[in-house]
């Protein structure tokens, strides 16, 4: 058993305890596969990060990203976490401005703004466009809905499998209630003019053949904000909400530089912070 620095980091959220919790081991290095997916488990949390030396010149860490049963590639929530963690016990970026995130997707640009807040560069989608009319009829199926109330399907998975269905109000995204889901589900409405923010966000992920709800999504919000600020629907910069069905209170900044690179971003705090024995 050794002593690694542990923190537990709120995400996304607009006040205390109120975005996604991500678990953080600091000094990862020399733990194997095994024991990474046993403490993840353990915590039983959506994800549970290890911060190793990098093994590319260009980034600043590595990170790898375990959930209970399974290891991601990228996640959007964990990535700003372990960011937040990792700058608070005394990483260093090469650049004070930007930091450079190492993973089994790839390098992931992190931005350090005049808030304090931190946002991730969206990486690219690996799977885009519109829906077939076999998988528009599956997700109108799990959502327990007609397919006409969906005013589009589209796929927008940048790792994890991301399909979304778009709806005209919050209102209606936050009446629906999935049951069997064998896939992962986003689902995302618009809040009136006027409003603060702009859309509201719900995901589920499969966990036992039922769908589970994630408090807010890193990842979903990247790809959501690639579709809609792509075909016009929406203009950056603008806000987004999530969570508020499983009361939480998330909220996601998304901008977008002159070049169409767009960033997410948010709140991290550090709730949890000692040693852990592994």
């Amino acid at each position: 058993m050794t002593a690694r620095r542990f923190s537990q980091v709120d995400v996304f959220g607009s006040g205390p305890c109120s975005g996604n919790p991500v678990a953080v081991v600091l000094d990862a290095d020399g733990m194997g596969d095994e024991e990474m997916q046993r403490f993840a488990r353990w915590t039983n949390l959506a994800e549970t990060t290890f911060v190793l030396p990098p093994t590319v010149p260009e980034a600043d860490y590595r990170v790898r990203i375990f959930t209970p049963v399974l290891e991601l590639p990228f996640a959007g929530h964990p990535t700003l976490g372990t960011c937040h963690a990792w700058l608070q016990g005394g990483g260093e970026a090469r650049d004070p401005a930007e930091v450079v995130q190492e993973c089994d997707a790839g390098l992931v640009r992190i931005r350090r703004q005049e808030d304090g807040k931190l946002a991730f560069d969206a990486p690219p989608l690996v799977h885009s466009g519109q829906a077939s009319e076999e998988d528009t009829s599956k997700v109108a199926a799990a959502l327990g809905i007609d397919s006409g109330e969906m005013l589009a399907v589209e796929w927008v998975d940048n790792g994890p499998g991301w399909i979304c269905a778009l709806f005209e109000s919050v209102e209606r995204v936050l009446e629906l209630r999935p049951g069997a889901l064998d896939f992962d589900l986003g689902a995302v409405g618009f809040h009136p003019p006027g409003s603060e923010a702009a859309i509201e966000l719900r995901a589920w992920a499969p966990v036992n053949g039922l769908a589970a709800e994630d408090p807010v999504t890193g990842s979903l919000n990247a790809s959501v904000a690639q579709w809609l600020l792509g075909n016009g629907r929406l203009t950056a910069p603008y806000l987004a909400t999530q969570g508020t069905a499983i009361d939480r209170a998330g909220r996601i900044a998304i901008s977008a530089d002159e070049d169409g690179t767009i960033w997410v971003g948010g709140r991290a705090e550090t709730v949890i912070a000692g040693s852990v024995e592994i």
